[in-house]
């Protein structure tokens, strides 16, 4: 597989697959820059090498559709900015226009188009769209870890039109799969998985791989509860997938099997509604009253969380371990994120899974802290579970 730091990109036409989805308030103005200040080195090298970089990306879903809100447009600032560099910008993906700004590109020079999902081609996984983009470039280069679960024309069927010599991933998939194959397959004992979010059913089959992986495995987040009904507790009006009662039984009883330590959160913070300002209070997670919710980790279960990461050498955190978006129950997922910077700090390797976790690491200003956040979440979901990814089988393949 071509390998894009040894690559010169001098005089090429590159057409570089971004995750430039990023999140916009009502004035159009990014609110998290995590996903451009990912895509910089990559850009940035084949500018330097004196390459042509032809930018192409999605932002949210627009349906085929050209909203204004979902236009690439609003991010040509701040890309210009961050790469010292005055990205030229189309208003089209494919089409004359688009051709002609391509072929006028001079080295060094970046050119963004406008956002892929305004054709809904693009999500089909269209032959003939991926090929107009693919005819505007000499080389491909995919970058997009946080797409690559998709068969996109973009992501899956362009590299086709590429030569194994002319396509490869940039520096954020590259790094991405180096995170994993170190957490999955190369890692230090011990190696704890935590595991939060807010439903069993997401997340089940990765729970299912880290039990072969793993020496302890830590479930905190609305999932618990379902297990803790499971186990015969009253856990009031806390989210509880009642379909998923016996899943949770069987997922207790293989890691028994498998000898894995799963923890599950003693205590939690509870609330009389779901809301910043209820009532709230701290209970045993089998005796939560009636008409209350657990919608953080307690103290109790804070200290079992740190004591195991404390002690571990290889930390995989997928899902908030309560609703921390609300200042009344973000103490548990703010303490847990501590705990895996201090268990870094003395030598842990932790991968901070994409989504809300990088969310979480992002809020409490962590993020320099820890050794890699992934910018992928339901790819990394997927790659995790052993799923193969149509955008990384497209190179590799």
């Amino acid at each position: 597989m071509q390998q894009f730091d040894t690559y010169s990109f001098s005089g090429k036409k590159v057409i570089v697959r971004l995750d430039l989805n990023v999140p916009l308030n009502s004035e159009y103005e990014i609110t998290d820059q995590t996903r451009i200040n990912a895509a910089l080195p990559t850009v940035k090298k084949i500018i330097k090498d004196g390459g042509k970089a032809i930018l192409i990306s999605h932002l949210g879903r627009p349906g085929g559709e050209r909203l204004q809100k979902y236009s690439l447009r609003h991010i040509v600032k701040s890309l210009s900015k961050k790469l010292n560099v005055t990205v030229q910008f189309v208003g089209d993906c494919i089409g004359e226009e688009v051709s002609e700004a391509a072929n006028k590109l001079k080295e060094g020079e970046v050119l963004l188009l406008e956002n892929l999902r305004y054709y809904p081609q693009e999500k089909a996984g269209d032959p003939s769209f991926a090929k107009k983009l693919a005819d505007l470039a000499d080389v491909y280069v995919n970058d997009a870890f946080g797409t690559a679960h998709r068969a996109h024309a973009s992501t899956a069927v362009i590299s086709s039109f590429f030569g194994p010599k002319d396509k490869m991933f940039g520096y954020v998939i590259e790094n991405e799969l180096e995170a994993i194959q170190k957490v999955l397959e190369n890692n230090d004992r011990p190696f704890t998985a935590i595991m939060g979010g807010a439903k069993i059913s997401d997340k089940i089959l990765l729970i299912e791989k880290m039990l072969d992986k793993v020496d302890n495995l830590i479930i905190g987040g609305g999932m618990s509860f379902t297990f803790f009904k499971a186990l015969g507790g009253n856990v009031g009006s806390s989210l509880v997938e009642e379909d998923k009662l016996n899943l949770a039984k069987i997922i207790l009883d293989l890691a028994k099997e498998k000898d894995v330590n799963l923890f599950l959160p003693p205590d939690s913070i509870i609330a009389d509604s779901f809301g910043n300002d209820a009532q709230l209070d701290v209970k045993d997670n089998m005796e939560i009253p009636e008409q209350w919710m657990g919608l953080d980790i307690g103290p109790k279960a804070i200290e079992d969380f740190k004591e195991v990461i404390a002690k571990s050498k290889t930390i995989l955190w997928n899902g908030p371990l309560g609703v921390f978006e609300m200042a009344n129950f973000q103490n548990g997922t703010k303490s847990i994120a501590e705990a895996i910077v201090e268990a870094t700090k003395n030598g842990a390797y932790s991968l901070i899974g994409g989504g809300d976790s990088a969310a979480a690491i992002n809020t409490f200003n962590l993020q320099n802290d820890v050794s890699y956040i992934s910018t992928g979440g339901g790819a990394l979901l997927e790659f995790l579970e052993g799923k193969k990814l149509p955008g990384i089988a497209a190179i590799v393949d």
